[in-house]
């Protein structure tokens, strides 16, 4: 799984004028929950920008002094006015605490609706899962192969080892539906086979 390394400093003043202090000098205030303690930090913005700005799936290793803390992002905040990174939420991965995110699903294989002429409709962008940090993947692989015209894919047909999925099971994540022109062939073959 991708991970992106973050260097932070700790955090040892809190309220308005220290958030503003460090917003100042372009560096994002943070927090890591989800462990034994509770960590405040910041970073400079940029270094988030890898992290913050893709539909990737990935954990940051976060490096305060000589601890590093491996988490993923929680929760963004962004300023109303000027659209610039404001605040992230981080939760710790602990191995033995189930942690809930979101990662992006991948459609893989040739789906035979398709073959046939139909047109692949992606409906579901990422799943919900809730699974201890071992068994987190950075996609969801969804095969297609079988997927046929006029057929859905559903989130209950997805199944991963040690993961629990929290979307509803009747979700359609992908269907294949018949095109302009397969509809047209179709109504003329039944024509012309009313006229024979």
């Amino acid at each position: 799984m991708n991970t992106i390394t973050i260097e932070g400093e700790l955090r040892s003043e809190f309220g308005k004028k220290a958030t503003r202090q460090i917003r100042s000098e372009e560096k994002v205030p943070c927090v890591i929950y989800g462990g034994a303690e509770v960590v405040n930090f910041s970073a400079p913005a940029k270094a988030f920008k890898n992290l913050v700005y893709t539909a990737a799936f990935q954990v940051a290793a976060i490096k305060l002094g000589a601890k590093t803390y491996r988490a993923v992002v929680k929760d963004l905040q962004f300023d109303v006015v000027t659209d610039e990174l404001a605040h992230i939420d981080f939760m710790e991965l602990v191995e033995d605490k189930p942690v809930s995110v979101t990662v992006p699903i991948k459609l893989v294989g040739q789906s035979v609706g398709v073959k046939a002429g139909g047109k692949l409709v992606s409906k579901l962008k990422a799943l919900k899962v809730k699974a201890l940090p071992k068994f987190l993947v950075e996609n969801i692989e969804v095969n297609i192969d079988n997927l046929e015209l006029n057929g859905n894919i559903r989130v209950e047909d997805v199944k991963l080892e040690g993961v629990e999925i929290v979307n509803s099971p009747r979700i359609p994540i992908a269907s294949v539906v018949m095109t302009r022109q397969l509809r047209q062939e179709e109504s003329a073959a039944e024509k012309e086979g009313k006229k024979k």
